[in-house]
């Protein structure tokens, strides 16, 4: 016998103020990410599905589950349905351009001197699309420059993306932003099953770490004096304080001299950083 009774639908279900604000509180504490008060839809449409799977009957349960004993998993997963990950390959070009014509012509010179490596953060990384960006730039860059050594730190709070970029294995049109002599050198086609796709070459994902990184833990597991750390379109869904707190805790991880760049509709303006102002979206530790 198989129970005939329906899977409750979700989708239309409305979320009491009382498990809406529980979330709220929730999303916050674990990531700072401010969700608003017009994100009920938002929250029904993502949430439903895990909800079913869970096996509960209401967002009311769901709240209970997430203030019980031991949800920092559930926490996670909650985390991972709400981001926005929004990103493409060559995202804001000009920071990419800013990298190789104003930063990296100065710092080449010191770094070969004192036999020290490149570091490189993208500390936002989604689903990879920038910190392969930032490989390709560095490797073409320096072809020119073989005894230099370096890497590129990768990091993201949603799990599911970490996984998904250390595949590195995306559509053909999703990889069009990139010039087609680099698709050839820093790209395979894909075969058989994967025909339609392409996969970063092995070479250059060896020169990505990725390891998921909340930028409000005590602790990063980057190494420190970062020459660049790009942090690019995840300001904008921290509040002030949030803001605030995150770039003092990147700037700990930057060297003197060391560039933080966040997106181009995203501004320090109206908090305490220590960094000096280069151009819009670009700052320098003094």
């Amino acid at each position: 016998m198989f129970d005939s009774q329906p899977i409750k639908d979700f989708r239309d279900a409305t979320i009491s103020a009382d498990a809406y604000r529980i979330i709220v509180e929730l999303v916050y504490e674990h990531s700072r990410i401010k969700l608003g008060n017009d994100k009920q839809t938002l929250l029904s449409n993502r949430l439903g599905k895990r909800l079913r799977h869970l096996g509960l009957n209401s967002y009311d349960e769901y709240g209970v589950l997430l203030r019980s004993h031991g949800a920092s998993e559930e926490l996670e997963h909650l985390v991972d349905l709400i981001s926005t990950n929004h990103t493409r390959f060559y995202r804001e070009p000009d920071h990419f351009t800013f990298l190789t014509s104003r930063i990296l012509p100065p710092l080449i010179p010191q770094l070969a001197e004192g036999g020290e490596p490149l570091r490189v953060w993208s500390a936002a990384s989604s689903s990879g699309e920038e910190p392969y960006t930032l490989a390709i730039v560095l490797a073409e860059y320096l072809r020119l420059h073989p005894s230099i050594k370096w890497q590129i730190a990768a990091s993201d709070i949603s799990n599911k993306m970490i996984e998904q970029a250390r595949r590195a294995i995306y559509r053909m049109d999703v990889v069009e932003p990139v010039p087609q002599v680099l698709l050839e050198r820093y790209f395979q086609k894909g075969v058989g099953e994967q025909h339609g796709n392409c996969r970063v070459r092995d070479e250059l994902r060896q020169k990505v770490r990725y390891d998921r990184v909340n930028l409000f833990q005590p602790e990063y597991p980057v190494a420190r004096k970062q020459h660049v750390i790009f942090c690019r379109n995840v300001m904008i869904y921290f509040d002030i304080p949030s803001r605030e707190l995150a770039v003092k805790k990147l700037s700990q991880y930057l060297a003197p001299g060391g560039y933080l760049i966040v997106g181009h509709s995203e501004s320090l303006m109206g908090i305490k950083h220590g960094l000096e102002s280069v151009r819009q979206g670009v700052y320098r530790k003094p």
